[in-house]
């Protein structure tokens, strides 16, 4: 959870080869890669990481795909971060990223700040294999598809990707606010990642029992006490397999996402002097069970209650405190 290893979002290419060597390459379709690992904290890899799956895909005929949502940062990251490409641009690390996959596909709302998305793909063959799935997921490709303001609104988005004084400003806050509060001894992912600073709720919460979902109850409890509003990276995220039985998630986090040009400094103060807050009365916070818990995707669409009144309790402490501030 915490460590200075500066590319934690690396693949481990010895168990990619120990899996290819078990279920045989026929049976694995593709090899896909985050940049910037969402459900580890926004852990990014290194470029020297990305060649060496590149060589190992190369040698079994596998295709690589990337998802590239989380560019920006990633991209950041190895300029700052990775001895070997000191000094060279944004630009040119981003043409060698892009040189070494097969498709790359992204979600425009966090690379470009627009609606919608895209898929960059190669090979012509892998193009052809893929549009029959096109009108199965999203309509034919003649039904109108994104907006020409859309499309521009990309075509922005994308120039700035390549702007280091644009994309440095999400992970310099990031590292504000992982900083501030570690200081204050709130556990935190450490290195900063991208996408924002993600609290270690098993460590914040260490009286709940996983099934209570503490990033879940965390998230609340920081909505209930400062209005900044969090998601939870955990058990709750997980699906119950077809016996029903709960997987528990090898992390549980509570990510205070940060895109870049959204918030000031003084709002990520103010979010680290409540969460601080927070830490020193997390005895008060309980656990969290379901009211309702859809089969499919139930962390968008179920709901949830508190066990007991622990909500009512905290709340209570709040306003000793700080009487009717929110």
């Amino acid at each position: 959870m915490t460590s200075a290893h500066p590319f934690k979002g690396n693949l481990d290419l010895g168990r990619l080869r120990d899996l290819i060597a078990q279920v045989g390459v026929e049976h694995i379709p593709f090899v896909r890669l985050e940049t910037g690992t969402n459900l580890i904290g926004g852990q990014p890899h290194s470029l020297a990481n990305l060649r060496e799956l590149r060589a190992v895909c190369d040698e079994h005929g596998l295709l690589l795909v990337m998802d590239a949502s989380l560019l920006s940062d990633n991209l950041w990251f190895i300029a700052e971060r990775e001895e070997a490409e000191q000094g060279r641009t944004i630009a040119q690390i981003a043409r060698d990223i892009a040189d070494l996959c097969d498709i790359v596909y992204f979600s425009a709302r966090k690379i470009t700040c627009a609606r919608g998305g895209g898929i960059l793909i190669r090979d012509e063959e892998v193009y052809k294999r893929m549009r029959g799935l096109v009108p199965l997921y999203e309509g034919f490709l003649t039904y109108g598809g994104m907006s020409v303001r859309e499309m521009e609104a990309m075509t922005v988005g994308l120039d700035e990707l390549l702007d280091i004084d644009n994309i440095c400003q999400g992970p310099q806050f990031i590292a504000h606010m992982v900083a501030e509060l570690a200081d204050r001894g709130v556990p935190v992912i450490t290195p900063p990642g991208g996408l924002g600073c993600h609290v270690n709720a098993r460590e914040f919460l260490p009286h709940l029992d996983p099934r209570q979902y503490p990033a879940g109850a965390l998230a609340a409890a920081i909505y209930l006490t400062s209005g900044v509003r969090g998601m939870e990276r955990g058990t709750l995220s997980e699906q119950r397999d077809e016996k029903g039985v709960e997987p528990i998630a090898e992390m549980e986090l509570v990510r205070l996402a940060m895109p870049r040009r959204v918030f000031t400094l003084s709002q990520v103060n103010y979010a680290v002097d409540r969460i601080s807050w927070l830490y020193s009365k997390r005895h008060l916070i309980g656990g969290l069970r379901w009211i309702e818990e859809p089969e499919v995707l139930r962390f968008f669409y179920g709901r949830l209650e508190p066990i007991g009144d622990w909500q009512d309790a905290l709340v209570a402490e709040f306003r000793a405190d700080f009487g009717d501030s929110l």
